[in-house]
């Protein structure tokens, strides 16, 4: 017991219990031999061994119960914690960059006199395609590379266009004046340019008297808002079911700054949107005479518009979750 008391780690108490209590041990050979003990006397020598051995277990846990206690003191001792050091500063949210350009376009289109309405993200075929003068079989509908699920008829809007038939024929025969942000969804492949899942804003106004000249100057103006008094716009001809005349619009390159380059493709421009003046059939179809109302629509990509104010050249970079690139915004 004296050489137990001395043991000062871990290391030599493992060496005591094989001395003292493994199976070479003196006292566990008395277990072992108990067949050669004569019979009158196994009681005996057995008590008084098991009386040892309870002994010895004892006096080992005692000494490893006060070995365990000086160990955490030492630790206590030599692993003060100094709460006067200065704390780490917890790591706070944001906006999503994409988030932060869909806000930044409703605030300035809210600005100009437009509402926001939401349309549902999961569509009927006619609202998606067949009331937006894009039938069955439609060559157009090649252009809308479709979600569909698996109840008939029903899919993932390809663009927020089919809110143009909800809002109209809720407000009609009234004017309107609305923008409708959103999700939506293609069946695409990805590159840097394109995604499967991106937001639009959707922008509509019907009434009477309504021209090519209201819709231009209304995107010019955006543009003017959006990346300030020097930006340049140019419209394109193009074709969209829903609106005729329809046209692309473009935004000057921020890079080359109109001279060319890689993003622009030498162009010296980028697609932001497009749009038009809304189609007789879908101003029917929403409710209005077109005898008597007129309309436009525009389709922007905020995700596109982030892209070109913050110079960003890959749009997939939006929805890989790296933190690099979102704690830059």
């Amino acid at each position: 017991m004296d050489a137990l008391q001395q043991i000062q780690d871990e290391a030599q108490l493992v060496g005591w219990r094989t001395a003292h209590l493994g199976r070479s041990a003196p006292v566990m050979q008395v277990f072992a031999r108990m067949g050669s003990i004569p019979k009158e006397l196994r009681q005996q020598v057995g008590q008084k061994a098991n009386q040892v051995k309870v002994a010895l277990e004892n006096a080992l846990e005692e000494r490893a119960a006060v070995l365990r206690r000086e160990a955490l003191e030492r630790k206590l001792t030599a692993e003060r914690l100094d709460v006067t050091l200065p704390g780490r500063l917890p790591a706070f949210g944001r906006a999503h960059p994409a988030t932060q350009a869909l806000d930044e376009i409703c605030a300035i289109f809210i600005e100009m006199g437009f509402q926001i309405y939401r349309s549902p993200e999961v569509e009927t075929e006619e609202m998606n395609f067949e009331l937006l003068n894009i039938p069955a079989h439609h060559p157009a509908r090649d252009m809308w590379d479709t979600f569909h699920t698996t109840t008939p008829g029903v899919i993932l809007r390809t663009h927020t266009s089919p809110g143009q038939i909800r809002a109209m024929r809720e407000m009609a025969p009234n004017p309107i004046r609305v923008i409708l942000p959103g999700m939506v969804y293609r069946y695409e492949q990805t590159n840097a340019s394109h995604e499967m899942q991106f937001n639009q804003v959707e922008l509509l106004a019907v009434g009477q008297h309504i021209t090519f000249a209201d819709l231009k100057g209304t995107l010019e103006s955006f543009a003017r808002r959006m990346f300030g008094e020097n930006a340049r716009t140019r419209f394109r001809p193009s074709y969209f079911p829903f609106t005729e005349p329809s046209a692309e619009v473009d935004m000057e390159c921020f890079i080359c700054g109109g001279k060319g380059c890689g993003v622009c493709r030498g162009s010296g421009w980028l697609e932001i949107g497009g749009c038009g003046m809304v189609h007789p059939v879908v101003l029917q179809n929403g409710g209005y005479d077109p005898a008597v109302y007129s309309g436009f629509a525009a389709g922007l990509g905020p995700e596109r518009i982030a892209m070109l104010k913050y110079h960003i050249e890959d749009i997939r970079y939006f929805w890989a979750n790296d933190i690099r690139f979102l704690e830059q915004f």
